[in-house]
């Protein structure tokens, strides 16, 4: 989640000549470049010419590969591509991912900040749609069934809130505090903030949750 967009190398990484790849390196490649150019620039400051010079081949092959510069903003952006291994881990495993997602060193070929792709593509409200439509299948839907006990899916959109405010704060806002807290330090609060969405402590009559009770995790039912 730190993204591709903060440094050079998937760029440079891309820009390999074209003929010392195969076709599928090729598209993983235009994937690299378009995921750090409009990570960086979004998507009404990027062209379809740039990512393909980014990698040293002609244009023509963006869209032979991807159809369109919409459908290649929407594969490299697509939330899915970013979350869709959470659903593979153990509900008991959710904290180590989230960390490890949000605590870990950049890596070629991330894709950029979802927020930050939607935030730096002016007017372009299906992309806010389509944001909005994977976060619900993903955690309002799919994570919240494997969660389970009281506002599951409360939780796990709060889970998601979390997580990416978190991201945005640490890799691009950057504010004093956060930024220069240790790792270890940051990933305790992380965790039990994590803990608390995961298993909330029982509810007294009056709704309020109940001081240091033991909450409802997987399994519990």
């Amino acid at each position: 989640m730190t993204g591709a967009h903060k440094s050079e190398a998937p760029k440079a990484e891309a820009c390999r000549p074209a003929h010392k790849r195969s076709a599928s390196g090729t598209r993983t490649a235009l994937r690299a470049a378009a995921a750090f150019r409009f990570g960086k620039y979004g998507y009404e400051g990027t062209s379809v010419r740039d990512i393909a010079g980014d990698v040293g081949v002609d244009a023509a092959l963006v869209y032979r590969y991807f159809g369109s510069k919409e459908a290649l903003f929407n594969d490299v952006s697509g939330t899915g591509k970013i979350f869709e291994p959470l659903l593979n881990e153990p509900v008991e495993a959710i904290p180590d991912w989230f960390c490890a997602l949000l605590m870990g060193p950049p890596r070629e070929g991330d894709f950029p900040h979802p927020v930050l792709s939607v935030l730096r593509s002016s007017g372009r409200d299906e992309a806010v749609a389509r944001l909005r439509a994977d976060f619900t299948e993903v955690f309002s839907q799919r994570l919240a069934a494997r969660l389970g006990g009281p506002d599951a899916d409360l939780r796990a959109e709060l889970l998601a809130a979390w997580m990416l405010g978190t991201s945005l704060m640490r890799s691009e806002i950057r504010p004093p505090a956060l930024a220069s807290a240790p790792d270890a330090t940051v990933e305790r609060y992380l965790r039990a903030g994590i803990d608390v969405l995961l298993c909330p402590a029982p509810e007294d009559t009056d709704g309020t949750a109940r001081a240091g009770g033991e909450g409802h995790c997987i399994g519990d039912n």
